[in-house]
């Protein structure tokens, strides 16, 4: 188990950096972008994170990614190498989220989902945003999800709170009136 502490230093210190040069949203793109990649490749995974390999091996493979990926914010580079340098890349995945999460809080973003049966337009999206930030007196970012299972309607979760309009829910709130009955 990786220890949260260790990753929320790491995340804290480089939103610390980001926020004083202004690009606090670019990293945080960036820091997920690298931590998806790792996650998703298993050759680079055990690369990275498998001791077997120097720290030097590590770092070159870094430094490709960085050189691949054209222009990396610089407290990000920086704060890759102090992970290869110290061992701890295994962390980028829980530094990414928690990166983001604070990175959230400190722009009084929340971050929720939005699940329908089909895919909803860019315009859907945007208005039932707005509908949420009026409810949340917070700016809303929400990612799409389609799942077949809800039939028609939406179900957006934002933060804990889950707002569910879809004909799933509504059909099973009426059976279990007509059971009662």
């Amino acid at each position: 188990m990786v220890n949260v502490s260790i990753a929320r230093r790491y995340a804290r210190a480089l939103l610390d950096v980001a926020t004083e040069t202004g690009r606090a949203d670019a990293v945080s793109e960036q820091v997920s972008t690298f931590a998806k990649l790792v996650a998703d490749n298993r050759e680079l995974a055990d690369i990275l994170l498998n001791p077997a390999y120097s720290r030097e091996q590590r770092l070159n493979v870094v430094e490709a990614l960085i050189k691949a990926s054209g222009t990396v914010e610089p407290a990000l580079v920086n704060t890759l190498r102090l992970l290869v340098d110290r061992n701890r890349l295994a962390y980028l995945p829980d530094i990414a989220r928690l990166y983001r999460d604070m990175a959230d809080a400190q722009a009084g973003r929340l971050r929720g989902h939005v699940t329908s049966a089909i895919p909803l337009s860019k315009d859907t999206l945007q208005k039932l945003s707005g509908t949420l930030q009026a409810l949340t007196q917070r700016n809303v970012v929400l990612e799409p999800r389609v799942d077949p299972n809800v039939l028609g309607g939406v179900a957006a979760q934002v933060g804990s709170l889950l707002y569910d309009g879809t004909l799933r829910t509504q059909l099973e709130q009426m059976r279990r009136e007509l059971k009662q009955r």
